[in-house]
């Protein structure tokens, strides 16, 4: 640590809806914390998903803003899944630098007892995208969901494209408290932590499988560096109930973590529950229709839209959709 670092005991008050991020210095790890609570409650409740449903789509909301916050200028991150599951769509919508909306689309029939998040993708593909603006080009990730979860998602995708060892955890959980307040809400939290030594060779990683090598062929290893082997092994520790209990704050669990090697916190990045649409956006929307799919739209002589994301309801007339009359 530096003269100018300023040490203190971290702070007992949790804070949600927030990403913290902090530095290991001693291990040569950087991560970011999230905890939320009424945004991502916000969220799930406006579409009132079964509960399988509703932690599936938190943990994509989670793994979001981990992953989104680090975004440094005025753009989108979308983390998209399509998969053959009972959940075959779920959408993540993070504008920079806090709003998030998300939802989720599933096949109720097909929702059973036991189910965890593996069960409910089952097989697809995950897609990330960076949206720059209108002037700049996208950059998209996709990793292949074969059968795991989005932690497994997101360990392959660190693994394959951007070749940082990562690891990344994820939980999120109902709530029922008694009392005058609210008696169910979600809450979720998840951590990111990466090995960033200042020599790149300490942070190699074995070779990818082939996948057309001789069975008798070994798969390549590398022993991981000491640094590295420490911080997983602190980061395993890690239980659900830490990374959601609301009486917990966030500085305190990284604190419960790594305070024998000094932990490092940054800035916290607040989040919220934030939809894009607008009534004049989905006009927009509707004048790139042709006019006779347009005119297909009437419906008891109104037009109406609703948001996927946040469930707002938009009416127009005909002539406010720019439907002409016919005879």
């Amino acid at each position: 640590m530096t003269a100018e670092t300023q040490i203190r005991a971290p702070s007992p008050t949790p804070i949600d809806d927030a990403v913290t991020p902090f530095e290991v210095s001693a291990l040569d790890v950087r991560g970011r914390l999230t905890r939320m609570g009424p945004a991502l409650d916000e969220i799930l409740t406006k579409h009132d998903y079964p509960a399988p449903v509703g932690k599936l789509l938190g943990e994509a909301i989670v793994l979001t803003t981990l992953l989104g916050s680090t975004l440094k200028f005025d753009g989108r991150f979308i983390l998209q899944t399509q998969t053959d599951g009972p959940v075959s769509l779920i959408v993540i919508d993070f504008h920079a630098p806090d709003r998030l909306r998300a939802y989720a689309r599933f096949d109720a029939s097909r929702l059973g007892p036991g189910q965890d998040s593996a069960a409910l993708l089952g097989r697809g593909h995950l897609a990330m995208t960076v949206d720059q603006g209108a002037d700049m080009s996208r950059y998209q990730g996709l990793v292949a969901l074969d059968g795991g979860n989005l932690e497994d998602a997101a360990h392959e995708y660190f693994l394959r494209s951007e070749q940082i060892p990562t690891r990344v955890r994820l939980a999120v959980g109902e709530e029922f408290r008694g009392g005058d307040g609210p008696k169910h809400r979600w809450r979720g939290g998840g951590m990111l932590m990466q090995f960033l030594p200042k020599a790149p060779e300490r942070a190699r990683q074995a070779d990818l499988h082939p996948g057309d090598a001789p069975k008798s062929v070994a798969a390549h290893t590398i022993p991981d560096d000491d640094a590295w082997a420490e911080g997983q092994s602190l980061f395993g520790t890690i239980e659900d109930v830490e990374l959601i209990d609301p009486d917990l704050s966030g500085e305190r669990l990284l604190f419960r973590l790594f305070h024998e090697r000094g932990v490092r916190v940054f800035p916290t990045q607040s989040l919220r529950a934030k939809c894009s649409c607008s009534r004049e956006a989905v006009s927009g929307m509707l004048s790139s229709f042709a006019p006779n799919d347009r005119a297909d739209m009437v419906e008891n002589g109104k037009v109406i839209v609703t948001c996927e994301f946040c469930s707002s309801v938009y009416e127009f007339t005909p002539e406010e959709a720019g439907i002409e009359k016919v005879g």
